[in-house]
């Protein structure tokens, strides 16, 4: 596993996007292609904030660990402040294909919503 070469980030879009603008149905009867462009698709405004990566060349760094779950907290009870509410909190891994790849990402999202 290479140590320090990690992105970890907090991101947050600035931008609403509607998935319908996106979206198309396909029938037996109408087979056309969603004619959508990708780069529409984008946000090109949004906030982010560095974490600190959990291995160095000595191994797993605690302070790390520590200052993300800081850093993550203090952004989660910023959002809660401001009105919004959490909803969910899902995870991901995609994970290192093998002794040539490196490209293994682990993602969690937190869902929040604005009653």
């Amino acid at each position: 596993m290479p140590s320090g070469l990690g992105r970890s980030r907090i991101i947050d879009g600035n931008e609403d996007k509607n998935y319908q603008e996106f979206s198309s149905v396909q029938t037996e009867e109408d087979t056309s292609r969603n004619k959508a462009d990708r780069s529409e698709i984008r946000v090109k405004n949004f906030e982010e904030t560095k974490l600190l990566n959990f291995y160095n060349v000595a191994g797993i760094r605690f302070q790390n660990i520590a200052a993300n779950d800081a850093l993550i907290s203090s952004k989660l009870t910023a959002m809660v402040a401001d009105g919004w509410e959490l909803v969910f909190v899902t995870s991901a891994v995609e994970s290192d294909a093998g002794q040539n790849d490196g490209q293994g990402i682990f993602i969690t999202r937190y869902i929040f919503k604005k009653p």
